[in-house]
């Protein structure tokens, strides 16, 4: 394969993962890291790297729309980002130690693993538009957590406020530890922790989790930079693909149903899960 090929093909790679992490809250991360081992091949942390510059783009692009069409919830962000940050400076320090001791394979079959494992919970609302019945818990009404958004795809407004903040709490320190170790901003466990235990609506979710995952990695990013673990040539093209894929993601967010974004959050993240498996295991 020509250089110029392999270029050509990671910016396609990386504009599909930034379509539909922008989609789906995961911030392309989830799609680009199996993608970069599996069909490139490139070591475990240079990818972690790419991936974590993508998750960087990713969330400053359609975060920023998402800002403008009031989807995001800012003030539920800042709140739980004090769990995640944490969490990714541990795992970023794990993933380190645990690829330089010849345990990459592990690393792959754990990804796998977490990635699967959020998938029940989401399919168990696979048919709700509107979450019902939330009743918000002492942190939630003290600290205001919920808000109001216009839904396009209803065409009427929606008030929603937050449930268990003690259970996202503790979701997001786990998503800021995958965060850390895999490079991928960790999308998929906070919007699993913002549907299942704050229970906003799926598009507020995943908005906001579009904005959370930039902060979330940065935090990362800054010990694969000293470590020398990011490789520019390799993060440019990875981070433009993102970034285009994001922004047209973002837009077409505000104008579907809650239901079309599991769709598209489901199918990718069980494909990717059980291919990561695989490699992690020999077989693929």
């Amino acid at each position: 394969m020509t250089l110029v090929l392999f270029l050509l093909l990671l910016l396609l790679a990386a504009v599909v993962a930034g379509f539909v992490g922008s989609l789906a809250g995961m911030g392309g991360g989830v799609v680009v890291m199996p993608v970069l081992i599996i069909f490139f091949h490139v070591p475990f942390l240079e990818a972690i790297g790419a991936s974590a510059v993508s998750v960087l783009a990713t969330s400053a692009a359609s975060g920023s729309t998402a800002v403008r069409n009031n989807l995001t919830d800012v003030r539920i962000a800042l709140f739980l980002e004090i769990a995640t940050v944490p969490g990714a400076f541990l795992g970023v320090a794990v993933a380190v130690v645990l690829a330089n001791t010849n345990l990459t394979p592990v690393l792959l079959v754990l990804l796998g693993v977490v990635l699967l494992m959020t998938l029940p919970s989401t399919l168990h609302k696979w048919g709700e538009e509107i979450p019902e019945g939330v009743v918000a818990d002492a942190t939630s009404r003290r600290l205001h957590l919920g808000g109001t958004y216009h839904d396009r795809h209803l065409e009427k407004d929606v008030t929603y406020q937050a449930g268990n903040t003690k259970g996202a709490l503790a979701t997001m320190f786990g998503a800021g530890v995958v965060s850390g170790m895999f490079g991928i901003g960790s999308g998929v466990l906070k919007v699993v922790a913002l549907e299942r235990y704050l229970r906003l609506p799926m598009k507020v979710a995943t908005a906001t989790s579009n904005l959370m995952i930039g902060v979330t990695v940065a935090a990362g990013v800054s010990v694969l930079l000293a470590g020398g673990y990011i490789n520019p040539a390799l993060a440019a093209p990875v981070a433009l693909g993102t970034t285009v894929g994001s922004l047209a993601g973002s837009q077409i967010l505000p104008r579907l149903s809650n239901r079309v974004v599991r769709i598209f959050f489901i199918p990718v993240l069980a494909i990717l899960a059980i291919e990561v498996i695989l490699r992690g295991l020999g077989i693929a």
